[in-house]
Protein backbone atom coordinates (compact mmCIF):
# COMPACT_ATOMS: atom_id res chain seq x y z
CA UNK A 1 0.00 0.00 0.00
CA UNK A 2 1.43 3.53 -0.89
CA UNK A 3 1.67 6.40 1.90
CA UNK A 4 -1.34 8.24 0.33
CA UNK A 5 -4.31 5.21 0.75
CA UNK A 6 -2.63 4.30 3.93
CA UNK A 7 -3.70 7.60 5.42
CA UNK A 8 -6.56 7.72 3.87
CA UNK A 9 -7.89 4.10 4.82
CA UNK A 10 -6.39 4.82 8.32
CA UNK A 11 -6.36 8.14 9.53
CA UNK A 12 -8.93 9.58 6.96
CA UNK A 13 -8.54 13.53 6.35
CA UNK A 14 -5.40 13.97 8.18
CA UNK A 15 -2.78 16.18 6.75
CA UNK A 16 1.01 15.02 7.54
CA UNK A 17 2.03 18.15 9.47
CA UNK A 18 3.39 19.42 12.66
CA UNK A 19 0.11 19.56 15.46
CA UNK A 20 -0.79 15.86 14.49
CA UNK A 21 -2.33 16.14 18.02
CA UNK A 22 -4.94 18.78 17.65
CA UNK A 23 -6.04 17.24 14.38
CA UNK A 24 -7.19 13.78 15.49
CA UNK A 25 -9.02 12.51 18.64
CA UNK A 26 -7.03 10.15 19.79
CA UNK A 27 -3.07 11.03 20.84
CA UNK A 28 -0.48 12.07 23.30
CA UNK A 29 1.36 15.32 23.59
CA UNK A 30 4.78 14.95 25.78
CA UNK A 31 6.82 17.27 27.11
CA UNK A 32 10.60 16.44 27.26
CA UNK A 33 12.86 17.38 29.99
CA UNK A 34 10.32 19.07 31.93
CA UNK A 35 11.90 22.11 34.32
CA UNK A 36 14.92 22.01 32.58
CA UNK A 37 16.34 24.42 30.26
CA UNK A 38 18.13 24.86 26.81
CA UNK A 39 20.97 26.87 28.13
CA UNK A 40 23.48 27.09 31.34
CA UNK A 41 23.05 30.73 33.39
CA UNK A 42 26.73 31.13 31.25
CA UNK A 43 24.63 31.25 28.09
CA UNK A 44 26.48 28.08 27.08
CA UNK A 45 24.13 25.08 26.10
CA UNK A 46 22.71 22.74 28.53
CA UNK A 47 24.00 19.52 27.21
CA UNK A 48 22.12 17.40 30.31
CA UNK A 49 19.23 18.76 28.74
CA UNK A 50 19.51 17.40 25.25
CA UNK A 51 20.72 14.29 26.79
CA UNK A 52 17.25 13.93 28.69
CA UNK A 53 15.77 14.56 25.44
CA UNK A 54 17.28 12.56 23.44
CA UNK A 55 16.70 9.61 25.82
CA UNK A 56 13.20 10.44 26.06
CA UNK A 57 12.26 10.35 22.95
CA UNK A 58 14.43 7.41 21.78
CA UNK A 59 12.33 5.71 25.23
CA UNK A 60 9.20 6.26 23.25
CA UNK A 61 10.23 5.36 19.71
CA UNK A 62 11.26 1.94 21.45
CA UNK A 63 7.87 1.78 22.79
CA UNK A 64 6.40 2.15 19.68
CA UNK A 65 8.00 0.35 17.12
CA UNK A 66 9.21 -3.40 17.28
CA UNK A 67 11.81 -4.92 14.65
CA UNK A 68 9.01 -6.62 12.80
CA UNK A 69 6.42 -3.70 12.19
CA UNK A 70 6.81 -1.87 9.12
CA UNK A 71 7.55 1.75 8.84
CA UNK A 72 6.54 4.97 7.02
CA UNK A 73 9.71 7.13 7.65
CA UNK A 74 7.98 10.07 5.78
CA UNK A 75 9.88 13.64 5.06
CA UNK A 76 8.12 17.20 4.39
CA UNK A 77 10.27 19.42 2.59
CA UNK A 78 9.22 22.81 2.36
CA UNK A 79 10.47 24.88 -0.93
CA UNK A 80 10.43 28.64 -1.89
CA UNK A 81 9.05 28.15 -5.24
CA UNK A 82 11.44 30.94 -6.44
CA UNK A 83 14.25 29.22 -6.07
CA UNK A 84 15.79 27.30 -8.63
CA UNK A 85 18.32 25.60 -5.66
CA UNK A 86 16.38 22.91 -3.93
CA UNK A 87 16.85 21.46 -1.01
CA UNK A 88 18.40 17.57 -1.63
CA UNK A 89 15.78 14.98 -0.20
CA UNK A 90 18.63 12.18 0.19
CA UNK A 91 20.29 14.52 2.49
CA UNK A 92 17.69 13.41 5.02
CA UNK A 93 17.86 10.06 4.42
CA UNK A 94 21.70 8.96 3.20
CA UNK A 95 23.14 9.04 6.55
CA UNK A 96 20.19 7.71 8.18
CA UNK A 97 19.48 4.30 5.84
CA UNK A 98 21.82 1.59 6.51
CA UNK A 99 20.53 -0.51 3.54
CA UNK A 100 21.76 1.96 0.70
CA UNK A 101 20.37 0.36 -1.62
CA UNK A 102 17.07 1.69 0.46
CA UNK A 103 17.20 4.35 -1.08
CA UNK A 104 16.33 3.63 -4.73
CA UNK A 105 12.82 2.97 -3.11
CA UNK A 106 12.10 6.56 -1.81
CA UNK A 107 8.93 7.85 -3.20
CA UNK A 108 7.84 11.92 -3.54
CA UNK A 109 4.82 13.62 -4.37
CA UNK A 110 4.12 17.37 -4.63
CA UNK A 111 2.13 18.90 -2.33
CA UNK A 112 0.34 22.72 -1.43
CA UNK A 113 2.33 24.10 1.50
CA UNK A 114 1.02 22.29 4.62
CA UNK A 115 1.04 25.56 7.08
CA UNK A 116 -2.08 27.39 5.29
CA UNK A 117 -2.20 29.48 8.31
CA UNK A 118 1.03 31.44 7.26
CA UNK A 119 0.94 34.65 5.59
CA UNK A 120 3.29 33.28 2.97
CA UNK A 121 1.21 30.06 2.43
CA UNK A 122 1.41 31.03 -1.85
CA UNK A 123 5.39 31.49 -1.86
CA UNK A 124 6.01 28.01 -0.86
CA UNK A 125 5.27 23.88 -1.87
CA UNK A 126 5.86 20.95 0.12
CA UNK A 127 7.85 18.10 -1.30
CA UNK A 128 6.76 14.60 0.46
CA UNK A 129 9.32 11.92 0.25
CA UNK A 130 8.27 8.36 1.86
CA UNK A 131 10.65 5.22 2.47
CA UNK A 132 9.17 2.25 3.67
CA UNK A 133 11.19 0.17 5.94
CA UNK A 134 11.83 -1.70 9.09
CA UNK A 135 13.15 -0.13 12.53
CA UNK A 136 16.37 -2.03 11.52
CA UNK A 137 16.68 -0.09 8.39
CA UNK A 138 17.14 3.22 9.43
CA UNK A 139 19.80 4.88 11.93
CA UNK A 140 17.10 6.13 13.86
CA UNK A 141 18.68 7.84 17.00
CA UNK A 142 20.57 9.94 14.55
CA UNK A 143 17.07 10.77 13.03
CA UNK A 144 15.41 11.42 16.28
CA UNK A 145 18.62 13.75 17.20
CA UNK A 146 18.31 15.81 14.65
CA UNK A 147 14.45 16.08 14.87
CA UNK A 148 15.36 17.47 18.85
CA UNK A 149 18.73 19.73 17.31
CA UNK A 150 16.60 21.73 15.16
CA UNK A 151 16.61 24.77 16.50
CA UNK A 152 20.05 25.10 17.91
CA UNK A 153 23.92 24.47 16.70
CA UNK A 154 24.20 20.55 17.69
CA UNK A 155 25.10 17.76 15.49
CA UNK A 156 23.23 15.34 13.63
CA UNK A 157 20.97 18.46 11.78
CA UNK A 158 18.79 18.24 8.96
CA UNK A 159 19.45 21.85 8.07
CA UNK A 160 16.94 24.21 6.03
CA UNK A 161 18.53 26.79 3.43
CA UNK A 162 17.89 29.32 0.63
CA UNK A 163 14.92 30.58 3.12
CA UNK A 164 13.28 26.81 3.24
CA UNK A 165 11.58 25.78 6.90
CA UNK A 166 13.25 23.13 8.42
CA UNK A 167 12.22 19.58 7.11
CA UNK A 168 9.74 17.56 9.31
CA UNK A 169 10.53 13.58 10.24
CA UNK A 170 7.30 11.27 10.28
CA UNK A 171 7.65 7.68 11.83
CA UNK A 172 4.55 5.84 10.97
CA UNK A 173 3.47 2.26 12.49
CA UNK A 174 1.68 0.84 9.40
CA UNK A 175 1.22 -2.62 11.18
CA UNK A 176 0.34 -0.85 14.45
CA UNK A 177 -1.30 2.52 12.63
CA UNK A 178 0.58 4.38 15.01
CA UNK A 179 2.10 8.21 14.18
CA UNK A 180 5.24 9.57 16.19
CA UNK A 181 6.17 13.13 15.07
CA UNK A 182 9.07 14.56 17.25
CA UNK A 183 8.37 18.56 17.01
CA UNK A 184 11.98 19.71 18.55
CA UNK A 185 13.18 19.67 21.85
CA UNK A 186 10.28 20.37 23.15
CA UNK A 187 8.88 17.95 23.04
CA UNK A 188 6.45 15.29 20.94
CA UNK A 189 3.14 14.16 19.53
CA UNK A 190 1.75 10.44 18.86
CA UNK A 191 -1.66 9.55 17.11
CA UNK A 192 -2.91 6.36 16.63
CA UNK A 193 -6.53 4.90 15.32
CA UNK A 194 -7.32 3.07 18.52
CA UNK A 195 -6.78 4.50 21.83
CA UNK A 196 -5.83 0.93 23.31
CA UNK A 197 -2.72 0.94 20.88
CA UNK A 198 -1.78 3.54 22.82
CA UNK A 199 -2.85 3.16 26.08
CA UNK A 200 0.57 0.93 27.39
CA UNK A 201 2.53 4.30 26.07
CA UNK A 202 0.63 6.57 28.11
CA UNK A 203 0.45 4.26 31.46
CA UNK A 204 4.14 3.59 31.21
CA UNK A 205 4.99 7.41 30.48
CA UNK A 206 1.82 9.59 31.83
CA UNK A 207 4.42 12.01 34.04
CA UNK A 208 5.76 13.12 30.92
CA UNK A 209 2.53 14.60 29.00
CA UNK A 210 2.06 17.91 28.59
CA UNK A 211 0.67 19.63 31.40
CA UNK A 212 -1.50 21.95 28.52
CA UNK A 213 -3.06 19.17 27.02
CA UNK A 214 -2.69 16.55 30.39
CA UNK A 215 -6.15 17.35 31.57
CA UNK A 216 -7.86 16.21 27.65
CA UNK A 217 -5.91 13.17 27.47
CA UNK A 218 -6.63 12.40 31.17
CA UNK A 219 -10.02 12.03 30.46
CA UNK A 220 -9.51 9.85 26.77
CA UNK A 221 -7.98 7.30 28.86
CA UNK A 222 -10.40 7.15 31.87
Amino acid sequence: MELRDYLNTTFPGLILKPSLYNQWDIGLHFEFAQGMYQFNDDNTLNLDMFNRVYNQALAIFHYLFSDQDEIFLVTNIYHLKCLKDRTNPIKVYQRSIKNKNLKFNIRQTTLPFVFDDEEDTDEYYTSQFFLKCNKSDIRYLLLIKAACNEDFPLKPKFGGRNGSYYPDVFFINASKNIIFFIYDDRGCEVIANNKETIRPLYNQYKYWLSEYDKEKIERLFH
